[in-house]
């Protein structure tokens, strides 16, 4: 039996190093690259599309390696963390030429896809949340995020695993931490959702830690954030100083929308592409910094709730849009500031160089001017935003005075700060300065004397300098003078004692110049690290400013208008559009829309053919909701508006792909979602509800709903549906009106006229749209034909009053004969009378949807079941 070879001791180091860092590639420092050993350079070789090679190829189990350089290693970082994955960052800890024995090496820094601070691109106009889960035993959960690059930290208690599930996937978390208490299947919904799990077991204590939960009372909320602060404390491995203090909140203080909401709504994404084009953000995103680009997402998030709030943001848009020429004066002033909270992080992190703090004094710079455009405008509006403009002049004065104003990427090669700022450094650049032009004139007069022509003087890091001779002029050198340094083909180099003597005081002058211009700069730093709550604090009253004069350009642009908002229920809309489909089809062709509703009409029934804009038109009432309550104005001639507490959404057609569910399974889990929390002051928008099912079950649930929400939750509705016979609903439910999208037949061509107008549809336009679809003539005339024969036989589903909610289904099994006789060849099976007489039984006004989506899941196992299932 063959023994395993006896590994090296840097081998040795490593896998201890490797031991402690198990689920992350360890990048570990070799001289000028980062080599990757065993799995990780087998798996990062692939990845990262590098040349996998080994080490030791002679021996009888190389290992595998890979490398990349260390001037490189941000942008292969980068790659594996957008992949999901962890870098544990192992550095040399002395200089190799000073170490004895193994060079000492450690984990410096461990980035993961939550802790990644340098964002670029369009990265950096995005949060980027680390969260952290703790439950209690009644499956609570104390919940918080942080983004590390900025600081911002928040906690909330939430009772619930769907609030849970909400909150991370709006808040789009790459990474959670957790430790025992969370639950298995709260666990596997996490692994789902392809979040990256990361475990801490430990509380680390740290005053750090008592800082930044000193203002929280819950205590779900403080153990949730100590365990978030425990995690970066032990895996960042230095100052957290910019992290701000966490700041609890409770979701119901905000408009609610689950993310399948915001998702059929294209707040963020858009539904077709993935992307950002065609979505709520890219059209209200006028926003010249990226603190003001990644606040107007957490605007649109969470817009508000509170009347007096949004007012105050309305006013502040309203001034901006008046005042044009210093809003775009206030636009050119705030394009010349760059990411202060980011800067603020990376000041805190140690990682900031000079070129970042020229960035931050040319942002400091334009405050005074920002305050001044403010003052002109002479409103109190703007007065409280005003006082948080700190221009920080200290700061900026101290960097204007110590960093040159073009500094090199590095802190440690020189020539970062100003001459005239330390007088022991100006001593140093000028011994170095005139020792190379002494070397210069030696170099003249050593010619001279020798009378070589070619004689040189140069210098390299192993002989110092030295006077070059070609081998041809060694006879005319001064013997007693010059000292054989090196021997090379064509040359020789010599030194001499006063050569030796200069070269001693330049290189010490070049040495004490780097260190102590690195101190200096260091020293620099920490003044500015002095002031990082000042400038969060300016960081957020630029950002607030930015997102509102983007409102105010925005608003400008597209001809929005400023809403009102009432305490009564009215909701009155006068030519409303959809933003976004405007914004793609141009202001004059766009065919706008009024939506009245209010005590007395609670539900608008909505009929039309495909393609007519019946989704256009639900989606933009909620869009028009969002705008208002994030203090935005409005796509309208007019607005007035309650102020809503959620909005809910069922629009299109998705399977939902993580649980494997149904296009149908998700139709009805989303309407129990709007119909179990909905309240009186929602907004539900449902398009084509039951269209998933079979004709029957469909109409029938369809029904259903609209009288639940009628009769039991009176919140605003929008229902759009291609059930004709739902529109006699009108006749029992007083509170329901029948709309219908506009469309005409000329010279046998179906033209849509975009136009919401009073009462039912007055006929179905199916076979038009297939036709408009290229569908085949010969099967149009049969589809036709077919259609007619329907329409003779009068199938259609009755509708009851209120108070005998039976009657919708008591002629089911009449009906059933005539939607089977379509086939002709079908015919109803006695073994499935036991089936309809049950549905001729149900109390659908005693039933939720979801009951009624179990007894429809039920019939459908009979009947593939033969109907022996009991």
């Amino acid at each position: 039996m063959s023994q395993k070879p006896k590994e090296t001791p840097m081998m040795q180091q490593y896998q201890v190093i490797k031991d402690q860092y198990q689920d992350a590639f360890l990048f570990y420092r070799l001289g000028d690259f980062y080599e990757l050993f065993n799995d990780d350079a087998i798996k990062g070789a692939q990845i990262l599309e590098l040349t996998l090679t080994t080490r030791n190829k002679s021996a009888a189990n190389p290992i595998p390696m890979c490398g990349v350089p260390h001037h490189a290693v941000e942008n292969y970082i980068d790659i594996l963390i957008d992949k999901g994955y962890k870098v544990a960052i192992c550095e040399q800890m002395e200089d190799p030429k000073l170490a004895q024995g193994m060079v000492k090496r450690a984990v410096t820094r461990l980035v993961t896809p939550g802790t990644q601070m340098d964002l670029a691109g369009d990265q950096a106009r995005d949060n980027n949340y680390l969260t952290a889960v703790i439950a209690n035993s009644d499956k609570e959960f104390g919940f918080a995020y942080v983004d590390l690059s900025t600081g911002e930290l928040k906690t909330s208690f939430l009772r619930t695993v769907d609030t849970l599930l909400n909150e991370m996937i709006n808040l789009r978390t790459k990474e959670v931490v957790i430790d025992q208490s969370v639950p298995d299947e709260v666990v596997e919904q996490f692994n789902q959702r392809e979040i990256l799990i990361s475990h801490q077991e430990e509380i680390v204590a740290s005053s750090e830690q008592s800082y930044l939960t000193q203002d929280l009372d819950e205590s779900l909320q403080k153990q949730a954030v100590s365990l978030l602060v425990s995690y970066l404390t032990t895996t960042q491995k230095r100052s957290l100083a910019h992290i701000q203090r966490a700041v609890a909140y409770e979701p119901s203080y905000f408009l609610k929308m689950d993310h399948y909401s915001k998702y059929n709504l294209e707040l963020n994404t858009n539904i077709r592409s993935g992307k950002r084009q065609g979505t709520l953000v890219w059209l209200l995103d006028e926003t010249k910094t990226a603190m003001g680009s990644r606040l107007l997402k957490q605007w649109l998030d969470r817009p508000l709730l509170d009347q007096v709030a949004i007012v105050d943001r309305q006013d502040k848009v309203q001034e901006l849009m008046t005042h044009y020429f210093e809003r775009n004066n206030l636009q050119d002033e705030l394009t010349q500031v760059y990411d202060l909270e980011r800067l603020a992080g990376r000041v805190a992190y140690g990682n900031v160089n000079g070129r970042d703090l020229i960035q931050l004094r040319t942002s400091l710079e334009q405050i005074p001017k920002v305050k001044y455009i403010l003052d002109s405008l002479a409103v109190p509006t703007f007065d409280q935003l005003q006082k948080q403009l700190d221009p920080i002049e200290d700061v900026a004065g101290l960097i204007e005075h110590a960093i040159n104003d073009e500094p090199p990427m590095s802190v440690t090669d020189g020539n970062v700060i100003k001459d005239g700022y330390n007088e022991q450094l100006d001593s140093y650049r000028d011994a170095m300065k005139n020792g190379k032009q002494w070397i210069a004139q030696m170099e003249t007069k050593e010619r001279e004397i020798t009378g070589i022509n070619n004689l040189k003087i140069g210098f390299n890091h192993v002989f110092g300098y030295y006077i070059e001779v070609t081998k041809v002029n060694l006879p005319k050198i001064p013997q007693d003078r010059y000292e054989r340094k090196q021997t090379l083909t064509n040359a020789e180099r010599f030194g001499t004692p006063e050569l030796k003597e200069k070269e001693a005081l330049i290189l010490e002058a070049q040495d004490k110049s780097t260190a102590l211009e690195y101190d200096l700069f260091t020293n620099v730093r920490e003044v500015v690290k002095a002031s990082i709550e000042r400038l969060q604090r300016l960081a957020k009253a630029v950002a607030e400013l930015d997102v509102l004069q983007s409102f105010a350009v925005v608003s400008e642009t597209y001809h929005f208008v400023r809403p009102n908002f009432t305490d009564s229920h009215d909701l009155h809309i006068v030519d409303g559009r959809h933003p976004v489909v405007e914004k793609f089809m141009g202001h004059q062709t766009y065919v706008p829309n009024d939506v009245v509703m209010n005590d007395e009409t609670t539900i608008l029934l909505i009929t039309g053919p495909n393609m007519s804009g019946k989704s256009t038109y639900m989606r933009q009432l909620a869009l028009t909701v969002v705008m208002a309550q994030m203090g935005c104005f409005v796509p309208a001639k007019e607005a007035q508006l309650p102020i809503f507490d959620q909005i809910f959404t069922r629009i299109g057609a998705a399977d939902d792909l993580i649980s494997g569910q149904s296009t149908f399974m998700v139709e009805m889990q989303e309407a129990n979602n709007a119909l179990s929390h909905a309240s009186a002051n929602s907004l539900i928008l449902f398009d084509e509800i039951g269209r998933g099912t079979a004709t029957f079950d469909g109409m029938a649930l369809a029904q259903a709903i609209i009288e639940f929400v009628h009769n039991k939750i009176h919140a605003k509705t929008l229902f759009s549906t291609h059930y004709h016979e739902l529109t006699d609903l009108a006749d029992s439910l007083p509170q329901l009106v029948n709309v219908h999208v506009g469309a005409v037949e000329k010279d046998g061509e179906l033209v849509f006229l975009h136009k919401v107008e009073p009462g039912p549809a007055d006929q179905s336009y199916g076979i038009h749209v297939a036709k408009l679809a290229g569908m085949p003539d010969s099967l149009l005339k049969r589809a036709n034909k077919i259609l007619i024969q329907l329409e003779n036989k009068d199938v259609q589903l009755p509708t009851g009053k209120v108070d005998e909610p039976k009657v919708a289904l008591t002629k089911q099994a009449d009906v059933a004969d005539k939607q089977l006789a379509l086939f002709d060849t079908v015919q109803l099976d006695p073994k499935y009378e036991q089936i309809i007489e049950q549905l001729k039984k149900l109390n659908l006004m005693a039933m939720t949807p979801m009951d009624v989506m179990n007894q429809l899941y039920e019939w459908q196992r009979k009947i593939q079941s033969g109907g022996q299932h009991d």
